[in-house]
């Protein structure tokens, strides 16, 4: 008869090591016609291996006759236990993917730091690479243009004997004076490298 649940034979479990002992039961519960011929089989080929599972033999044992086994504790006596390594998980296809970024990402850093010294570095202080740059640009110009506009505009009356649309000339002369200064001006500025705006030479400072 089959052992259902824990005593279930098809269920390997805990493996031992066949001893002398375990092996010469088996080969006698192989001739055992108390036993199924199942169990019987079974004995068989397990008698001629190295290891056993434990419930199988325990199962060969507890249907054998009580007066023809050995005790159990005398049966497994000097029997060791079998550990088998787990199988490596396999990794899914996602996370080859995302080991492989994360290799390539520490591979670019790694590179990085080993060519910071010689690589050239990147010119932090752009021109109107902040507001206040830009503020401060567009004020200026304006300043400069009405500056220009007021300085047409007067010199255009003391020359021209009050007449308004020569005055009016004047200044949109000096206005379009000081909007070509101011160009030229911007021009220079950026194309020197040493000719740097208050907050970018502040901002380098705090960098240094």
């Amino acid at each position: 008869m089959k052992k259902m649940g824990s005593d279930d034979p098809n269920q390997p479990g805990l493996v031992i090591t066949v001893t002398e002992s375990i092996r010469s039961f088996l080969l006698s519960a192989s001739n055992d016609h108390h036993l199924s011929e199942e169990l019987r089989e079974l004995a068989l080929t397990l008698s001629s291996a190295a290891n056993a599972p434990y419930r199988q033999i325990r199962s060969i044992w507890m249907e054998s006759a009580f007066d023809s086994r050995p005790g159990l504790i005398s049966l497994f006596s000097g029997s060791n236990f079998v550990f088998t390594s787990p199988k490596p998980r396999e990794r899914s296809e996602e996370l080859k993917e995302r080991l492989r970024k994360l290799k390539e990402l520490a591979e670019r850093k790694e590179y990085q730091e080993l060519v910071k010294d010689i690589t050239p570095k990147k010119d932090l202080n752009e021109p109107f690479s902040t507001y206040k740059d830009q503020i401060g640009f567009g004020f200026h110009v304006a300043l400069t243009m009405f500056t220009g506009y007021l300085v047409g505009y007067f010199a255009f009356r003391a020359l021209f004997n009050h007449s308004p649309i020569m005055n009016s000339a004047g200044g949109i002369l000096g206005l379009v004076f000081g909007m070509l200064l101011e160009t030229f001006l911007f021009i220079i500025r950026t194309s020197e490298p040493n000719l740097k705006s208050p907050s970018s030479t502040s901002r380098l400072k705090k960098n240094q």
